[in-house]
């Protein structure tokens, strides 16, 4: 029987805490780093590998880890949430994301439906009417076809599938697979929307609208503004615009609409880019078969993301390794530094998965927690960052740790040699350089030269970021931070933080406020 328990109350968390520190400088340098670079590195889906050599760890603290999994049940409670526990118990909802990629265990009934099939439904009534639009079977009134497609949405339904687009659509043109430009709007300042409205030709453009409860303040605004464009241009907005939202809301049968795909309350807006809410964005852009194939790579993730040998499940370990830094190492935030300029806004969307889901100081019963949980994230790919922030990651008074992504091959299949070497190998060398540099630091007289080193960091590597490696590597992170969610027993799927600014800003546009929020409201003409 699976059992909820503060990481505090475990025996092998006080096992764990016990256990003689790693010298990282020592154990990376020499002969050490190499064996270690050899040992430390466990099979991910779609050919990656997750590498933690440059981790503070050894076989000791592995051991304290297998423990702490073990007692802490993340391989049970893995198995309930995908069999249809109600491990939402904030929201007292199921957690059903993984079933838009597969089935992991057994069918689960909800609204009175099998939940597999109606993920696949929708992921087939999706497929069909991108496949009439790039036929052009289903066109604007001009009977020309739809060249861009734009989505209009905020926080999940816009940060995971702007970063997936952006991350295969040099690899779609590529490939000859690219069937339509996307754009995205989000923010309601409406200079975001003005934006993008500038940049493309309305006329031959389709627009997603997505809100799960259709009444999404941001999302609705944005319509607005799009319907007006529409408008002003003589156009008849119902024919441009499709919806993808729950069945229940007011957005599922209007009239406004070409189509509506469908979501539901299991699953939350940071984890729905393999739902509808990325599916159609995606399957528009790319075409409905490289849709399927980024589900694939996220289904096959999932798969060894059930595995109950903690060395062979990549992102539990990357999770309980993460559980370390943050609670017994007192490390407070991480960093993720992709060397693949495709995955430019994947730090963002970790960021909001991560820092939305495990951002929470009481525990699911709504206790408060005594101990640090979700860390701060952040990032940008590198090289970019080399030349920002690594001054403080390699000098600075806190230690951050690091998590690299890189890929042996670009995109694009062609490149240039300068100086004995091509720009992709050029980038590879700076992700390996900076990882020793990082963990074994340079000693110097001068201390303004002199790098401590003993920053921790992993890698996944991969051959090339395609639509099925993005699948297993998103699938990755969302699963890690749901196994620390479960270390730390908080409720990773539900996001009451939220909240309470939307509560005010009603008030504020109500003009129903005093004190501070008054004066406020009055410094900004509201």
């Amino acid at each position: 029987m699976v059992k909820w328990n503060n990481l505090d109350t475990l025996a092998s968390f006080q096992d764990l805490s016990n256990v003689k520190r790693v010298n990282l400088q020592e154990a990376m340098s020499g002969e050490n780093g190499a064996e270690r670079v050899k040992k430390y590195s466990t099979a991910m889906a779609e050919g990656l590998v997750y590498n933690y050599a440059a981790k503070s760890v050894d076989d000791n603290v592995l051991a304290a880890l297998e423990k702490l999994a073990e007692e802490a049940q993340l391989a049970e409670k893995f198995e309930a949430l995908y069999n249809g526990e109600v491990v939402n118990t904030g929201e007292n909802r199921l957690v059903l994301h993984h079933m838009t990629r597969g089935q992991l265990g057994d069918a689960v009934t909800a609204d009175g439906v099998d939940k597999r099939t109606f993920y696949v439904e929708q992921q087939e009534k999706i497929a069909d009417f991108a496949n009439k639009v790039h036929a052009g079977e289903i066109t604007n009134a001009a009977g020309e076809k739809f060249t861009t497609v734009v989505q209009i949405g905020i926080g999940g339904s816009d940060l995971g599938p702007r970063a997936m687009y952006l991350a295969l659509e040099n690899w779609a043109k590529k490939n000859n697979l690219f069937k339509m430009e996307a754009k995205f709007i989000s923010n309601v300042d409406p200079d975001d929307a003005a934006a993008v409205l500038n940049s493309i030709d309305v006329a031959h453009s389709i627009f997603v609208l997505v809100s799960k409860s259709g009444t999404t303040l941001e999302t609705l605004t944005n319509e607005s503004f799009v319907k007006d464009a529409l408008k002003n241009a003589g156009l008849d907005a119902s024919k441009h615009m499709i919806a993808v939202t729950s069945e229940t809301s007011p957005l599922a049968k209007s009239d406004d609409y070409l189509a509506a795909f469908f979501m539901d309350d299991y699953i939350g807006g940071r984890f729905s880019s393999t739902s509808a809410v990325g599916g159609a964005v995606l399957s528009l852009a790319f075409g409905p078969e490289v849709f399927a194939q980024f589900l694939e790579g996220a289904a096959a993730e999932d798969k060894i993301s059930a595995n109950k040998n903690l060395l062979e499940n990549p992102a539990m370990l990357d999770a309980l390794i993460g559980v370390y830094e943050r609670n017994v190492l007192g490390y407070p935030s991480t960093t993720v530094l992709p060397y693949s300029q495709a995955l430019s806004r994947f730090p963002a969307h970790l960021q909001q998965l991560d820092m939305e889901s495990n951002g929470k100081s009481v525990n699911r019963f709504g206790d408060a927690v005594s101990y640090p949980t979700g860390p701060v994230i952040f990032g940008e790919p590198g090289t970019n960052g080399q030349h920002s922030f690594y001054q403080l990651l390699h000098q600075g008074t806190d230690i951050v740790p690091l998590q690299f992504i890189g890929f042996r091959n670009n995109q694009i299949g062609t490149d240039v040699v300068i100086q004995d070497s091509t720009s992709q190998q050029k980038l590879c060398a700076n992700v390996a350089a900076q990882i020793v540099a990082f963990a074994c630091g340079k000693f110097d007289d001068n201390r303004n030269k002199n790098f401590e080193g003993g920053r921790p960091s992993s890698i996944i590597i991969g051959d090339q970021l395609n639509p099925k490696t993005l699948g297993a590597l998103l699938a990755h992170f969302e699963n890690k931070i749901m196994f620390q969610g479960f270390v730390w027993n908080v409720n990773s799927f539900d996001q009451e933080g939220v909240q309470l600014g939307k509560v005010l800003a009603k008030k504020v546009l109500a003009h129903e406020t005093d004190g501070a929020l008054k004066v406020y409201s009055d410094l900004l003409n509201i």
